[in-house]
């Protein structure tokens, strides 16, 4: 799997709990949900098998828009998005845009703290919110 500019980790939970717990997180910190996609369930109803994949689509408007701002074109990767999947040996995944990538492809000036860096806040859930299972 080809992974530029995409950071992926594995989870220790299903994909709905681990969405489940990325939305509250998210919610619960400022983040406004803009869509959440369970992708499996949409499959379905093409009449395609697929494993457990869903999407969030999530931001701050008052922090993204200044990103925006910045370079009109960023607006193509914003609002921020996370993907969960359980893989085909059954082990889930994370996976979202990294800081580098983005603030490379748009040619931003940004830092740790910026509302793109994902890192922190993926890392916190896995490691502090999620359940065992």
């Amino acid at each position: 799997m080809k992974t530029n500019g995409i950071i992926v980790r594995p989870a220790s939970a299903s994909v709905k709990t681990i969405m489940d717990h990325f939305e509250e997180f998210l919610k619960n910190h400022g983040a406004t949900i803009y869509s959440r996609i369970d992708q499996q369930s949409e499959a379905h109803k093409a009449g395609i098998d697929l494993l457990p994949l869903e999407f969030l689509l999530f931001g701050n408007p008052a922090k993204g828009i200044k990103v925006i701002q910045e370079n009109m074109l960023s607006a193509l990767d914003l609002p921020l998005k996370i993907i969960s999947w359980t893989d085909v040996d059954g082990q889930s995944w994370v996976a979202f845009n990294d800081l580098a990538y983005l603030t490379d492809r748009f040619g931003l000036e940004t830092d740790k703290d910026s509302p793109l860096n994902l890192s922190p806040m993926v890392e916190y859930v896995l490691k502090n919110q999620l359940p065992r299972e």
